[in-house]
């Protein structure tokens, strides 16, 4: 649960203006209010946005006389779900309901708690269908895609990792990432370095990100991810494989299958040379 208010200065928290049994009516101004005093604090614009889509959401569900109660917030949990959002989007909507109360200071009204997600197992996509995602994005000239899906699937990064991929890196022929501050150093692929550098040098990028949207900044991964997803629809792929996730998947699959072959080769090659050994100062005669 947000602690908006407490990353806020703004003057005293506001006290109660209604007996608890009342309620408070929530108005436009103050939700602008709210949100004006979050977009403060150096939020990226995504986050905002967030914010706003939420906020917006919960007023338009409130009471006619837009007064949250006791069990006000318990009632909206349980009619988004029946709308069929998903417990993590339900959370995503209480968690912005519940900074704004924090706000306001009225506390006594948030529902606390998370619904807890069952997690569906992770689609795999096979590298037959990866293939045939590139031969895809090729046919119908979209350079763009092609990369991004040969990025993620031929070096394992994850989506908010792919601002990394800059002209620099890619001419180093390193990429330097890391998930929880544990830097890695991620090595690109001859042939996956020379199409990225071709790809920046025909669309004028010089430096940075390589994958930017129209106004230069790179790009987000909700972009990222419908652009896949799209691919997915032209060729005939299901679209739940169409993610930075499932080819990251492939990537770790397919490199654990590369490195349990080379194993076998040299056990392979272990046993050739023990049975020489073995036939030349072997203790019993062959």
């Amino acid at each position: 649960m947000a602690k908006t208010r407490q990353h806020i200065i703004c003057g005293e928290r506001p006290r109660p203006r209604y007996r608890p049994a009342e309620g408070v009516v929530i108005t436009q101004d103050e939700i602008q209010r709210f949100l004006a005093d979050y977009e403060g604090l150096n939020r990226s614009k995504d986050t905002v946005q967030f914010y706003r889509r939420k906020m917006k959401r919960f007023y338009e569900d409130l009471p006619e006389d837009k007064t949250i109660r006791y069990g006000t917030l318990k009632k909206w949990q349980e009619s988004l779900l029946e709308s069929g959002y998903t417990p993590g989007s339900v959370n995503a909507f209480l968690s912005a309901a519940n900074s704004y109360l924090d706000y306001i200071g009225h506390r006594e009204y948030q529902l606390a708690g998370q619904l807890k997600e069952e997690k569906a197992p992770q689609p795999e996509l096979s590298r037959a269908e990866y293939l045939h995602l590139l031969q895809t994005a090729k046919l119908l000239g979209k350079e763009k895609v092609y990369l991004l899906i040969k990025v993620f699937a031929s070096t394992g990064l994850f989506a908010q990792e792919l601002p990394e991929v800059t002209v620099e890196a890619v001419q180093a022929g390193k990429i330097i990432c890391g998930q929880n501050k544990q830097k890695q150093i991620v090595t690109l692929p001859a042939c996956l370095q020379k199409e990225l550098l071709r790809y920046a040098q025909r669309n004028g990028i010089w430096s940075g990100p390589i994958f930017q949207t129209r106004d230069g900044r790179p790009m987000h991964r909700t972009y990222v991810s419908a652009a896949i997803r799209n691919l997915c629809e032209e060729a005939k792929v299901p679209g739940e494989k169409g993610n930075p996730k499932c080819l990251r998947k492939l990537y770790l699959s397919t490199r654990a299958g590369v490195e349990s072959n080379i194993v076998l080769l040299v056990e392979q090659a272990m046993e050739r040379m023990m049975e020489q050994e073995q036939f030349s100062v072997g203790w019993e005669e062959t």
